[in-house]
Formats: structure tokens, C-alpha cells, sequence
């Protein structure tokens, strides 16, 4: 499918298109708690909303940093695949099988990326147009504290997607010509824990809930309830879709759920403080004492982790696969642009015991050839001329060594892997050697502010805990 603005472009088209009937739709019982676009220029002044505006900027270029991080640590971290495919087996690749067609494929692809972008976009949008500051502030600081929340894991703990794992499945979103640029782009493939793409609405819902609470609203009577069952329904949608894509584990929706739960609680304790804090200063956002002293030990102890298990650790043995492929697959690493004068150094192990064919190409020469999770291998080997053909047959335990250059920042190359035999299935692990690679100090500092937070959170309930024990002894004395 060929458009002219991309996957992004189209996404984000649909949605601003969409936010005023939606918002409409929803409030279709409350015309009169609706805020005018003409009067959204006061409103964001009189509310305050330039830090939302800000803060999705701060994300933007946060996410650019941990991005730049991925790649060039895995060398140093490795990956956790086998242990989530030990614990999990293949169940995705049966719903695969089980539901697969072309229309189910397209729509749910298209979800999997509209929803997300939407949710991102709408929840404080809509909250903002009906006029409720509050959850506004609450949407807005749920995407940035959920991704900080996950950045040691997608830095420390890289997990494939299924689809590059399990022999036989297909990367039915990834491998499709009208998103493979932008899919290469912006997902390293390799973070699979925490599914954001579950746990970001799953956090809205609770933090949905511990406002109704607050309030004494039951949820069911709630203003905004429309919403929150618009949420619930991307959510069970998501649950399908990130197994039938070929994208994520089932095990991976279960970290999501966990840092939904931190998230959620951080937000709805300190967005008061966030608020107050013209009136109050900045002294108002230093957390107590001894809940600072909780979160710093914390972020101490976990740090100290990082630093001791995972760099080096149990995911850094070169003989264990990265990537397995059936018969009939054919998969993709990405080699990304990090530098314009230094290659990158490429090497493909075969870890298995078959041998498996490797080339690698710019992207713009496999594009064409891909469709709905399936890679034409001959019609990109006989597409190519002679100059550009460098196909390699990698035999057990063989490595290929190469660099590849990238003088420009559209040049990113694609390895493609395919195996060379029709049985059970072949194992390679695939690791790029960027020249920023010693990148591990700067990727800890970059994981503390999760560790603060979930620190500060552990505070608070631990804090929670002794109210409630002093409350029963004044009681019982």
C-alpha cells in the first residue's frame, strides 16, 4: 500500500481529525461541559497546560536518548528470549494460525499503532476539552512516569519480538511494505518487556479508579465513564492483537500491568503537588525524609543490580540465540544510523546446527518485497545487480564478520536471515558493535529516575502500613 505521508503521517492525520467527534460522542449528554476550540488559547493559560505541552516534549527527546542507548549496549547486555520462550512456549503462534486473515491482519495493525499514538494524544486532549484539569494532569503525567518506569528493562533486559523467535511465525505488522520504514525507524524489535502498548491504558484505568475513590464516585456514575469503557475496549483488542502480530509475549503484558500499578499510584499522589506548586514553590515537590531516604536506597540497591547482573550477566552468552527461524522464514535485523564516519560492525553466529543464508541491504531495495509478514527472499536476490548481491551461507558454528557503512542518516541497512535447509529450524544470534558502545554508565543514570520513583512509591505504602497500625493501636488503647 503506497501513501504519500507514511504510517506517522496517516496516524496522526486520523487522529486530530478525530478528537472533536469523539469528544463530542462522548459528552453528547453534557453539550455544555465542552470546551470550544476558540477558547482553548485561554484555557490552556487560565489551567496552566503549557508543562503538559512541555513535558510531551521533555518524552520526545528522552525517548530519542534511550533509542540511541539500545543498540550499541546489547553487546554488553545481551538478551532474555530463551528465558521468556522457556516459560511461555509458543501459545502466540496458535493464535496466529488459529485467527489469521488479511482483513484481521490490517485492521488490528492499523490499531496497534493508531490506538496507541491515540491514547497518547486524546486522554489529556479530551480531558482538557471537557474541562476537567485534573485528569488531564493525571493523563498527561501517566505516558512520561510509565515510560520512565520502563526504561531499565527495555535498556537491560531485551526480550525479541515473537515473530523473531519462534519458528513459523510471522511478523504480520512489521514485515509489510507500507510500515517497514517506519517500524525500523522506531521499534529496536527487542522490547518486548513491559508491553507499553497494554500497560499505558491499563494505568489510565486505574488511575480512573483511584480518582472515583477519592471522590467518593462509584466508577459506574462517573462523567467520564464512556471513556473509560472506550479504554477497557482497546485494551482487551490489545491483548489479542500483540500475540496474533507477531509482536509480543503473553508473559510481557504482565510487567506492563506491574508498572501500570506504580505509575498510577506515583501520579495520583503527587499530581496535587504538581498543581499547587505555583502557590506552594518547589520546595512542596521534595518528597518527606524518610520517603527520600526510601527511594535513594532504593535506587541504590537497584543500580548497584544493573551494574553486577546484567552487564555481562546471564543474557551475554554468545551461544545463545538471538533469533530462530523455520523453513520458510526469512527475518530482519535492523543496523540503525549512529554515526556518519564510523561503520558498524556486523556479526551474524550461526548458533544452530543447520546452515542459514545472510545478506545485507539498504532498505529501500526490501521494501517492496514485503507483504503482510511474508519476505519474497528470490524476488530481492534476483532484483539486485551483481555490485549489490552478497549473499552469504553461514554454516554451525560459523561466524560472518562485515562493516557497514552509513554516510547519511537515511541510510539504514537491513541483515536479512533465511535458512538454508527444510527442517525443524535454524539459530543465529545477530549482534551489531555501534562506535558508541560503551554506553552503559550514562544507560544507569538514564534508568534512576524508574528507581526513584518506584522508590518513592514503596515509601508510600510503607508509610500507609504504619497509619494504619498506629490507627488500631490508638484504637484498641
Amino acid at each position: 500500500m503506497w501513501w504519500p505521508i507514511g504510517p506517522y503521517g496517516t496516524m496522526m492525520l486520523v487522529i486530530l481529525l478525530s478528537t472533536i467527534p469523539l469528544r463530542d460522542l462522548l459528552t453528547r449528554d453534557e453539550p455544555e461541559k465542552r470546551l470550544r476550540l476558540s477558547e482553548l488559547p485561554a484555557e490552556i493559560r487560565a489551567k496552566g497546560y503549557h508543562w503538559h505541552i512541555s513535558l510531551y516534549v521533555v518524552m520526545y527527546v528522552y525517548k530519542f536518548l534511550i533509542d540511541q542507548h539500545n543498540e550499541p549496549m546489547k553487546p554488553r547486555v545481551g538478551g532474555y528470549t530463551h528465558w521468556v520462550h522457556e516459560l511461555e512456549g509458543e501459545f502466540t503462534l496458535w493464535a496466529q494460525e488459529a485467527f489469521r486473515h488479511d482483513l484481521l491482519t490490517d485492521v488490528l495493525s492499523f490499531h496497534y499503532l493508531f490506538v496507541y499514538l491515540f491514547i497518547i494524544w486524546f486522554s489529556p486532549m479530551y480531558f482538557i476539552l471537557v474541562r476537567d484539569h485534573v485528569m488531564a494532569d493525571k493523563a498527561a503525567l501517566n505516558y512520561l512516569v510509565i515510560y520512565l518506569l520502563a526504561v531499565p528493562l527495555y535498556l537491560f533486559f531485551n526480550v525479541e519480538v515473537t515473530s523473531s523467535y519462534i519458528p513459523g511465525m510471522d511478523a504480520l505488522l512489521y514485515h509489510d511494505s507500507w510500515y517497514l520504514e517506519f517500524v525500523t525507524n522506531n521499534d529496536p524489535m527487542d522490547n518486548g518487556v513491559p508491553s507499553l502498548h497494554f500497560g499505558l491504558p491499563v494505568g489510565l484505568l486505574i488511575l480512573n479508579r483511584l480518582h472515583c475513590r477519592d471522590k467518593g464516585i462509584d466508577i459506574r456514575e462517573w462523567r467520564h465513564r464512556e471513556f473509560d469503557l472506550f479504554v477497557i475496549a482497546n485494551c482487551v483488542v490489545y491483548l489479542f492483537s500483540i500475540q496474533y502480530l507477531g509482536i509480543h509475549w503473553i508473559v510481557d503484558a504482565i510487567p506492563g500491568i506491574i508498572l501500570a500499578i506504580v505509575c498510577a499510584l506515583f501520579v495520583h499522589d503527587w499530581q496535587p503537588r504538581i498543581r499547587t506548586r505555583p502557590e506552594n514553590g518547589w520546595e512542596s515537590l521534595i518528597p518527606e525524609k524518610r520517603q527520600l531516604t526510601t527511594a535513594a536506597v532504593f535506587a541504590l540497591l537497584c543500580t548497584a543490580a544493573l551494574a553486577m547482573v546484567a552487564v555481562d550477566g546471564p543474557g551475554n552468552d554468545e551461544d545463545i540465540p538471538n533469533m530462530r527461524l523455520g523453513p520458510d522464514d526469512v527475518n530482519i535485523d535492523t543496523i540503525e544510523v549512529h554515526s556518519l564516519w564510523d561503520a558498524v560492525g556486523v556479526e551474524v553466529s550461526n548458533v544452530g546446527e543447520h546452515s542459514v543464508h545472510a545478506i545485507i541491504l539498504h532498505r529501500s531495495l526490501v521494501v517492496e518485497h514485503v507483504d503482510r509478514g511474508t519476505v519474497d527472499w528470490e524476488s530481492i536476490v534476483s532484483s539486485l545487480p551483481p555490485a549489490e548481491l552478497q549473499e552469504m551461507v553461514i554454516n554451525p558454528g560459523i561466524s560472518w564478520q562485515t562493516e557497514v557503512s552509513t554516510p547519511s542518516v537515511f541510510d539504514t541497512h537491513l541483515i536479512l536471515v533465511k535458512p538454508a535447509f527444510d527442517g525443524e529450524y535454524s539459530e543465529v544470534r545477530v549482534t551489531m558493535h555501534y562506535v558508541d558502545d560503551e554506553l552503559i554508565w550514562s544507560a544507569m543514570l538514564l534508568s534512576i529516575p524508574a528507581f526513584l520513583i518506584a522508590g518513592l512509591v514503596l515509601a508510600q505504602a510503607i508509610g500507609s502500613e504504619d497509619e494504619v497500625g498506629e490507627q488500631a493501636a490508638d484504637e484498641e488503647a
